[in-house]
């Protein structure tokens, strides 16, 4: 039990490195890392200015990568580590993706879409509901997103 403590807890330091790097970038520092079979398979940071596109989030980033790296939509028996509660468009693509544990750091009291706010892995239209562990690392994650938006007023 004490080895898988510290194996979520190193994932979710890699998250909170992606997370320091987007806030570097100027963007919002949400992080996030995939594994499967105790392996890094993608990981990444929000992108949306960069990119200019507005789901160019950390989650959606990294299941990108990760199924072109499996070579399949279906990311079943994946782990995805993610700095802060995913939004509402994040939980439907972890859902479809078929993502099999969810471990977020802080939690999204108003743009949450799996604890707060649309729920959507509660709805009857979920397909796929993954295993959802929050507050990972939780105040890391705060501290990186209060100092990033107090450093934008």
């Amino acid at each position: 039990m004490k080895e898988q403590r510290e194996g979520i807890r190193s994932y979710m330091t890699l998250a909170l490195e992606e997370a320091r790097a987007a806030a570097v970038r100027g963007e919002v520092p949400v992080g996030a890392v995939i594994v499967t079979g105790g392996a890094v398979v993608a990981r990444a940071g929000n992108r949306t200015r960069e990119l200019c596109d507005p789901t160019a989030h950390a989650e959606v980033l990294a299941i990108r990568a990760a199924c072109a790296a499996a070579g399949t939509e279906r990311l079943g028996g994946h782990d995805l580590y993610v700095t802060l509660e995913p939004c509402p468009m994040c939980a439907a693509a972890i859902s479809a993706a078929r993502i099999g544990r969810l471990y977020y750091g802080a939690a999204d009291p108003k743009s949450g879409g799996v604890a707060v706010g649309a729920k959507v892995f509660s709805h009857p239209q979920c397909h796929h509901v993954p295993e959802v562990y929050d507050g990972i690392g939780a105040g890391e994650a705060e501290a990186l997103l209060k100092a990033f938006f107090q450093g934008r007023r």
